[in-house]
């Protein structure tokens, strides 16, 4: 690959999520050429890094890993990751966009993904991919079923000793590798930028990330994950197994001094899966969710939170305003219930923060496209054509126009590669 390359397909999806993937594969179902860019390192976005999924318990990966390989071995998709999108314009019925692909300091070209290079390195930092519950080494392949398969080496952490380089069999490690400028021509894109979820710390009534176990909803997908950290659910700080586990919802949305006054729609659910499941792990564990209204919007969610309640996950209506740790290592949660009881504290050997949800990708000085006041990319018309944007050629799908649960995302994906691909026909392809 040379800087400076012009690639010219159909269609440009900028992310590589689950709605991303969908987007993609139905637009190359179609004999359309679609290219894939994705900011992170793997294409499958925060699906992959699930458990399980509401309200089927079905396994995260094993719908992801299918559409992940799906996309990588289409012949008409090409996906480009670690990049960052530069500018996004729409004229006279060409979209152009100008990426920059971050250096990896390894040669995609000739890894093959034997992880010689991982296994050889002495330096352990903490992984991100598990919560940062465990470490990694400082060059290594991101997480297990990633696409593509090709190692990346963190510079921040290498110390330059060359152990990667002599094991590596097909010499891709690269310590001068630049960044790649790349131009993408199509005629029209599809933003799946999804979402990302506000930070613990910032947060002084949960006590700006500083109270042990306190953790967040992601962290706990980590935890419940078959391939997790610890194999089992233990108490970060202690490795002790939690006998009494709450989780805090809106906790930073729905709260206008956090900057977040909407809902983030599926908190609820993914609480309520979350609870279910660590019931199985530690049946012998009290399991509380605090709340101030359960949005169990879809369908099968009402049944599958009165399923909860019957398994004996304890639901208390109230908002909770301070979380404070303790000597021994518990958390204690001050509530005002809405019962009339006044204020409340109980001691938790765990508490799991539901956090705010805000978007991923910000257009503004890249894309022309509008946002809403919420920040997240707005539709036209959205309650007949939720997909289209006001910039011509350029649609929108997933939790880029707004928080959505898996489900609609898939959905919505689908209805942009219609529209996307009724463009490109009218567009004369």
């Amino acid at each position: 690959m040379s800087d400076g390359q012009t690639i010219t397909c159909d269609a440009l999806v900028v992310g590589g999520g689950i709605a991303g993937l969908q987007s993609a594969l139905d637009l190359a179902d179609q004999d359309f050429s679609v290219v894939i860019i994705e900011k992170d390192l793997s294409i499958g976005g925060k699906m992959i890094r699930l458990s399980k999924v509401f309200p089927t318990l079905d396994c995260a990966s094993c719908i992801t890993t299918p559409k992940m390989s799906s996309a990588a071995h289409h012949k008409n998709i090409t996906i480009y990751t670690w990049c960052d999108l530069k500018q996004l314009t729409s004229d006279n019925g060409r979209v152009r966009a100008r990426i920059t692909q971050k250096p990896r300091y390894v040669d995609e070209d000739k890894c093959i993904g034997c992880r010689k290079c991982e296994y050889a390195c002495p330096v352990y930092t903490p992984d991100p991919e598990q919560g940062g519950f465990c470490a990694t080494k400082a060059v290594r392949i991101p997480f297990s079923n990633a696409i593509p398969q090709v190692a990346v080496l963190d510079p921040e952490s290498c110390m330059l000793c060359g152990k990667c380089e002599k094991v590596c069999p097909t010499g891709a490690i690269d310590y001068f590798q630049k960044p790649v400028d790349l131009t993408i021509e199509a005629t029209t894109a599809v933003l799946a930028t999804g979402f990302e979820m506000t930070t613990i710390e910032g947060k002084p009534q949960y006590g700006n990330g500083n109270v042990p176990n306190v953790i967040t909803s992601l962290q706990m997908e980590r935890l419940l994950a078959p391939h997790g950290p610890y194999n089992r659910v233990l108490r970060p700080s202690d490795g002790m197994e939690p006998d009494s586990i709450a989780f805090v919802q809106c906790a930073g949305s729905r709260d206008k001094s956090m900057g977040i006054p909407y809902c983030s729609r599926f908190c609820c659910m993914y609480a309520i899966k979350q609870a279910m499941l660590l019931s199985g792990s530690l049946p012998l564990a009290d399991i509380i969710i605090y709340y101030m209204d359960i949005r169990a919007f879809g369908k099968g969610y009402e049944q599958f939170y009165q399923t909860a309640k019957a398994m004996g996950i304890m639901f208390v209506k109230g908002k909770v305003g301070r979380i404070e740790g303790t000597d021994n290592n518990s958390v204690a949660v001050q509530y005002e219930a809405q019962d009339g009881s006044g204020v409340t504290t109980e001691n938790h050997d765990l508490v799991i923060l539901s956090l705010g949800v805000y978007p991923h990708w910000s257009p503004e000085g890249i894309c022309s496209v509008s946002t809403g006041s919420d920040h997240f990319i707005q539709t036209v018309q959205p309650s007949i054509a939720p997909t289209m944007t006001d910039s011509q050629g350029i649609f929108v799908a997933g939790a880029a126009a707004g928080p959505k649960d898996i489900v609609d995302s898939i959905s919505e994906a689908g209805a942009a590669a219609m529209e996307a691909s009724n463009y490109i026909i009218a567009q004369g392809k």
